[in-house]
């Protein structure tokens, strides 16, 4: 009973999309702007930093927020932690306070994933740091570093570092989650018409 509410807090927890609700501070609609993303990246294009950045901090935080408090609640239940990032992530991807309509994913799983294999989250981020800013695409970096995390688990698995099969597979769960929420900036890089990562002067 306790994994049960655990799972379905994070859910609600994921749910909490602050990508939607910032920006209606300033009357608007991020859907219907930029690449329509409820995201950091969008909302950094359509409204600068002094909005992405507590959007940004609250996706990642949820997330690691959501694997403690498997923890609190599940006690030691090994798959709880588990199971309640991936409701988080699933959440924020498609969130009841949203119309189940919501972000990526990126930053959230980034989080929950610190929580349980920071190692992996360090090459991940290193590979989404390479991409993007060598690409200036957001979504390439996003889409490497998903399929980078879970590379790196096995990689580690094979040098002797214990990684739980569960750990392994919430890994390629989530690097299949993220690919499919980008099948609209997959689509515009085969065509050529994916945005850019620019500064807002």
């Amino acid at each position: 009973m306790s994994l049960i509410l655990a799972f379905l807090l994070s859910y609600l927890l994921g749910s909490l999309v602050p990508g939607l609700w910032v920006p209606r501070l300033k009357g608007i609609d991020i859907r219907e702007h930029g690449s329509g993303n409820p995201g950091a990246t969008n909302v950094y294009r359509v409204l600068g930093w002094k909005y992405a950045l507590p959007v940004g901090i609250t996706d990642f935080g949820k997330g690691l927020a959501a694997v403690a408090l498997a923890s609190h609640l599940a006690g030691p239940l090994a798959w709880g932690p588990i199971l309640c990032g991936l409701a988080a992530v699933v959440g924020h991807m498609w969130p009841i306070f949203g119309g189940f309509r919501g972000g990526r994913g990126v930053l959230t799983a980034a989080g929950a994933l610190t929580g349980l294999a920071p190692l992996g989250v360090l090459v991940a981020v290193v590979v989404w740091s390479v991409v993007a800013f060598s690409t200036k695409y957001v979504s390439l970096g996003s889409i490497s570093a998903a399929v980078a995390f879970p590379l790196s688990l096995v990689v580690q698995r094979e040098l002797g570092v214990p990684v739980s099969d569960g750990l392994l597979g919430l890994s390629a769960l989530v690097c299949a989650l993220i690919i499919l929420r980008h099948r609209p900036n997959i689509q515009r890089l085969l065509r050529g018409e994916e945005h850019r990562f620019r500064r807002k002067k």
